[in-house]
């Protein structure tokens, strides 16, 4: 017998391979995703990867009416049970130094990445459990951060700004849904190989042509693209996020990245001692 439960994903703005890669781990096919996905599942040991789509609304993450009236369809979808997992994973990049960053450009950042996920959490928020009235286990809330949530790298700023936010975002909220028995895992990747980073070198340096920062986004702008050759397989992270949706005591936090050690030297060393090693290599030191 299937239970009938489910599993949002929103999917605006975020790299093809990801949601694609999820989705085949939880057996649904890639084309039929858009917006909000709901999915039927089996709820015994036989037939508990069997996923069938059952309802899908295409909506925009930023639009807050969208996302709340997208909401109340998925609840009439599921009759009266909970949702059993919201994973926001939307997300943008926006790179520049902050002194010449237009702050429409900024907040664009911050609306997609920090507000789309507080929306979404907000309207599916009780379709998880926390509205008494439905029926069915506790849901839970996987939220895709980034390596860049624990770092901050320069020319990068209002990414990692918006990663430190889902960070903080997710222990609050984490331990504010403890009262209805929700659970919020966050979900940490390296450089993932997907078709965004080919976009690296089709990013127009035209308008910082004038700046001292120049030879410096040219140098991030390759290893962007270098990272992109050598990053991890959507898959891999598909794997993490099934775990994290899946497992009976899943962690609070799983990073995963293609070069740990290079991230582990990062952390033990002092902080003053990696901004040295990344001004030489990006060309930041002093003028002078």
């Amino acid at each position: 017998m299937l239970r009938l439960s489910g599993l949002t994903l929103p999917l605006d703005h975020l790299p093809e391979a990801m949601p694609e890669a999820i989705a085949k781990r939880l057996g649904i096919e890639p084309a039929e995703l858009k917006g909000f996905s709901v999915y039927r599942r089996g709820n015994d040991a036989r037939r508990r990867n069997a996923i069938q789509l059952v309802y899908t609304v295409d909506v925009e993450l930023t639009d807050e009416a969208a996302v709340l009236a997208a909401a109340r369809q998925v609840r009439e979808a599921l009759g009266g049970e909970t949702l059993a997992g919201l994973v926001n994973n939307a997300g943008i990049a926006v790179a520049g130094p902050v002194l010449e960053l237009s702050v429409d450009d900024f907040r664009r950042q911050m609306d997609i990445n920090v507000i789309g996920p507080v929306i979404a959490t907000q309207a599916f928020g009780p379709l998880l459990g926390a509205d008494p009235s439905l029926k069915g286990p506790k849901g839970r809330i996987v939220m895709i951060s980034s390596v860049a949530g624990k770092n901050g790298n320069p020319l990068s700023a209002p990414y990692c700004t918006s990663k430190h936010a889902i960070e903080g975002l997710s222990e609050s909220l984490r331990r504010e849904l403890m009262l209805f028995g929700i659970d919020v895992i966050i979900v940490a990747p390296g450089a993932v190989k997907t078709p965004i980073w080919s976009k690296a070198e089709q990013v127009d340096l035209s308008v910082y042509q004038n700046s001292p920062y120049l030879p410096a986004l040219n140098k991030v702008m390759a290893f962007m693209m270098d990272l992109g050759a050598k990053g991890l397989p959507a898959e891999r992270i598909a794997e993490i996020v099934f775990e994290a949706l899946t497992a009976a005591s899943p962690k609070v936090r799983y990073q995963i990245t293609p070069d740990p050690m290079r991230h582990l030297i990062g952390a033990v060393l002092p902080k003053r001692t990696v901004d040295r090693i990344i001004a030489k290599r990006l060309g930041l030191s002093p003028l002078g």
